[in-house]
């Protein structure tokens, strides 16, 4: 492992007098060490880890500048977005958002991770570029747009008696176990009280935290799920599922595109948001 001031040095295409040089006038200027040594490494002092989102910020503001003029070469961007995502809106959207960025800019990398932390601090000190989800945000330094609104369906497996019926009853949900999608783990949900208005209840067999879980595992059963409808019609044929309206008003599910206002006016992530929502505006589903 090189040392980390020769690492440093790499990452800056400097040399390492030139880095060490550039550090001692860091500390100078701020009056603080920023990094100290750590055993065989360095680590960042509390007045380096306070200021990092907004010297972060500064940074991304001075790099939107000098990119502000190569906005119209989209074919030559060379860039690497991060875009947090949860899994059942990962399922539908990665394959329609790589395919729309790379079809305009084959050197843009799209890198997907995981939700875990929806915290909005991670679109303040540049962790991540996008933020796709379902829900808004309030915060007065996050944009948000919608993306689509998705409406909620009941799958069976393809041999299922139920998946003969166009629009199965509320009753005819009830003769069939469910099984539930909720990242906490919650058995209840919303079919669970419009059921309920109508006397009726469902027996949950099992819970699972996302919707591509709850079709594999519908697939090799004989349990009734909801997943979205883009997820059920994308993967129905290949899963062996069939996918019906459910006869109750539930609530839609608003998915968002979300990020920092400091990112607002960069021409290629404002490229990149124009993009997503272009593809997703000439591919929304069907409604039965």
């Amino acid at each position: 492992m090189p040392p980390p001031r020769f690492a440093a040095s790499e990452r800056l295409h400097l040399s390492i007098p030139a880095t060490s040089r550039a550090l001692a006038r860091l500390r100078r200027a701020m009056n603080d060490p920023i990094l100290v040594r750590a055993g065989r490494g360095m680590a960042p002092t509390p007045f380096a880890l306070r200021t990092a989102p907004r010297v972060r910020s500064l940074l991304d503001e001075a790099a939107a500048l000098i990119s502000a003029e190569g906005a119209d070469n989209i074919a030559e961007l060379e860039r690497t977005f991060t875009i947090r995502i949860n899994d059942g809106v990962a399922a539908t959207l990665a394959a329609t958002a790589v395919e729309a960025t790379s079809a305009a800019a084959p050197g843009v990398i799209l890198r997907f991770v995981a939700e875990g932390n929806e915290s909005t601090e991670a679109l303040r000190d540049g962790s991540i570029d996008l933020d796709i989800g379902a829900g808004e945000n309030t915060a007065p330094d996050i944009h948000s747009a919608s993306l689509y609104r998705e409406r909620v369906v009941g799958i069976v497996r393809a041999d299922s008696p139920l998946g003969r019926h166009r629009r199965p009853t509320p009753a005819q949900l009830c003769r069939h176990p469910h099984v539930s999608v909720s990242r906490r783990g919650h058995v209840r949900g919303p079919l669970d009280e419009a059921l309920e208005s109508r006397g009726l209840q469902r027996h949950v067999a099992a819970v699972v935290p996302t919707y591509p879980v709850a079709a594999l595992l519908v697939s090799s059963t004989h349990y009734l799920g909801l997943v979205p409808q883009r997820l059920a019609e994308q993967y129905g044929t290949s899963l062996g599922i069939r996918w019906f309206p459910i006869a109750v008003p539930l609530p839609e599910i608003d998915v968002r595109l979300s990020w920092h206002a400091r990112l607002d006016a960069d021409p290629a992530q404002r490229w990149l948001r124009d993009t997503i929502r272009s593809a997703f505006d000439n591919s929304a589903p069907a409604v039965s």
